[in-house]
């Protein structure tokens, strides 16, 4: 089975192509520039590169959130039109969900954190058991007091990732009460290889859709959003 993967849920742009145990190719940039301007050359270079044919594709997996809106509804546009041109299916793979499959295998628990603003992060707690991947607590928005808490709580081992690291460190050291370490730069970033990896497991499991149903999952509201709620709130007083 051959997937297409894409990830733009974050500062990392990145496109792979998967074929059952194999990476044909990863095209992953980590830049100043919008998403926009790369994902659709990037993934141009790869089927130059393999010669590969999009119609063989089985299937495009994507992170499909949360993440930086702008990027998420980059990527979804993007998937949508490959999706609906060539009649293939989508695979939503959480955002969390993907980062944390970059550490294949590892013996502690691992946490992933991107950076959400306003005090809060993009996370989860995920493990591997005997070569399967565990959803020890599923994606979620919450302050990073709250995911320490529950890594803590856990009381195993855990490894870091993902760009809210250092936004993060100085409370991570603060509050981790369990022995703790951080990715290195070859692993600690959105990889569309991991993304495409674990879609074609979930694809397995029957959680692929088809590309018109497909919808980004934001897991929260955008800041316009949440400022139109706070003004209304305010106005209604």
């Amino acid at each position: 089975m051959k997937i297409l993967g894409v990830d733009s849920s974050g500062l990392v742009a990145s496109v792979a192509v998967v074929e059952d145990d194999n990476l044909l190719a990863e095209y992953t940039l980590n830049y100043k520039k919008t998403h926009s301007q790369t994902l659709l050359p990037m993934l141009d270079e790869i089927t130059r590169m393999t010669e590969l044919d999009l119609e063989s594709v089985d299937a495009i997996a994507v992170a499909a959130g949360p993440g930086s809106f702008t990027g998420l509804r980059i990527g979804a546009a993007t998937v949508k039109g490959l999706g609906l041109a060539l009649d293939k299916p989508v695979i939503p793979v959480p955002t969390v969900d993907g980062l944390a499959y970059r550490l294949w295998g590892a013996s502690a628990n691992i946490c992933p954190l991107m950076d959400a603003r306003r005090k809060q992060t993009y996370t989860g707690l995920y493990r591997f058991e005997e070569g399967e991947f565990v959803v020890e607590h599923p994606q979620c928005a919450v302050a990073i007091e709250e995911i320490i808490d529950i890594v803590n709580r856990a009381g195993s081992p855990v490894v870091f990732l993902g760009d809210g690291v250092p936004v993060f460190k100085e409370d991570i050291a603060r509050l981790c009460t369990v022995p703790y370490n951080f990715a290195p730069a070859h692993m600690n970033k959105q990889s569309a290889a991991a993304v495409a990896g674990l879609g074609l497991l979930y694809m397995k499991e029957g959680k692929a859709v088809s590309a018109a149903e497909f919808r980004p999952d934001y897991l929260r509201l955008s800041q316009a959003e949440r400022e139109r709620l706070e003004k209304e709130q305010k106005e209604s007083q």
